[in-house]
Parts: C-alpha cells; sequence; structure tokens
C-alpha cells in the first residue's frame, strides 16, 4: 500500500532486501534475470540467519554435514552479495542462485515482488537503481548492506518484528543517492 503523497510504501523487510539485492547484483554486472534470483536468495539467507537468532529455526547437524560435503567437492560457487556468500550455478540460461541446491526461478521472484509491491514495484525499483548508481560499483559491493540498513523498514526489534510490515520512504531512497554523488 503506497502514500501517493509522500511516495511511502507500507511492507515487510524481505521483498525489500530482495529487490535491493538484486538491483545491487544488476549494477555489479549480472543480467536482471539472474540478479532477481540473487537477490531472493540474499533475502533467503538474512531470514534465515534471524530466525536462527530469535529462534525460530534452529540448523540441524544433519544439515550442515551435507553442506559441508558439497562445498568440498567443489560443486558450487558462491557470489558475495550484501556480506552474504550466495550459492550458485550456471545453468543453460545463466547464472541462478541456490536454495537448497534447486536453482530459483526469476519469473516466480519477480511475481512475488509484484504481488508485495504492487502499483509501486516500478518506483521502489527506479529509486534503488538510483541509489545504485550512485556508486562506482566496487564501492556499491562494500556498502549496499549499510545503504539497505539506511532505508530499510523500520519494525519492532527481535520476534516481535518477525514478518511485520513497516514504511519504505522512497524519497528517504532518492534522498540517499543524492548524498552519495
Amino acid at each position: 500500500m503506497a502514500d501517493a503523497h509522500r511516495h511511502v510504501v507500507t511492507i515487510n523487510r524481505a521483498p525489500v532486501l530482495t529487490l535491493w539485492a538484486a538491483v545491487v547484483a544488476e549494477r555489479l554486472g549480472f543480467a536482471w534475470d539472474e540478479a532477481l534470483t540473487l537477490g531472493r536468495a540474499v533475502a533467503g539467507l538474512n531470514a534465515y540467519a534471524k530466525g536462527v537468532s530469535i529462534g525460530v529455526f534452529q540448523p540441524a547437524p544433519k544439515d550442515v554435514k551435507e553442506k559441508r560435503r558439497k562445498m568440498a567437492s567443489g560443486q558450487k560457487m558462491h557470489v558475495d552479495l550484501l556480506h552474504r556468500a550466495v550459492p550458485v550455478a550456471a545453468t543453460q540460461d545463466g547464472i541462478r542462485a541456490l536454495v537448497k541446491d534447486r536453482a530459483i526461478d526469476p519469473e516466480s521472484v519477480e511475481r512475488y515482488l509484484e504481488k508485495a509491491f504492487g502499483e509501486t514495484l516500478d518506483a521502489a525499483r527506479a529509486a534503488m537503481t538510483t541509489l545504485a548508481r550512485s556508486l562506482p560499483p566496487a564501492k556499491l559491493a562494500g556498502r549496499a548492506y549499510h545503504l539497505y540498513e539506511e532505508f530499510r523498514p523500520e519494525v519492532p526489534a527481535g520476534a516481535a518484528g518477525w514478518g511485520a510490515k513497516g514504511r519504505l520512504d522512497l524519497d528517504r531512497l532518492r534522498g540517499l543517492a543524492a548524498k552519495t554523488e
């Protein structure tokens, strides 16, 4: 839901992080369909880490052992994006981020973002793209997560904020871009 006067979107943090990480990945040289999968994976990894920290998810020793075995075999590559090591694989359609060894479908990410942002998706993507382009790619790569912390919707700390919606101010995003130029 958007406030037309202030360009504010009431939204959960996960789709905001997904879109921002995708925009950053695109600025760093990935094709948009590749970037969408990377964005979704970053948001998923962030959600998992947050869930573990507040007791929602518990890492399973069997999963850790399996991941370690696969990493040792060298079957996966990783892309560092917003301080997350995203597992990826080369497919016939390009690079795809992986979740549980399965390639993320960029069309499903696009549908997810369309549902979450509604009519404000294009405006949010444009504001994020302006911010991403305000920095050279090398600086953006190092500062992208910090920038996200500057504009992400505010939600209550801890378990109370899990799944809560906050306000994403697109004018604030544009203001951050002006500050970095």
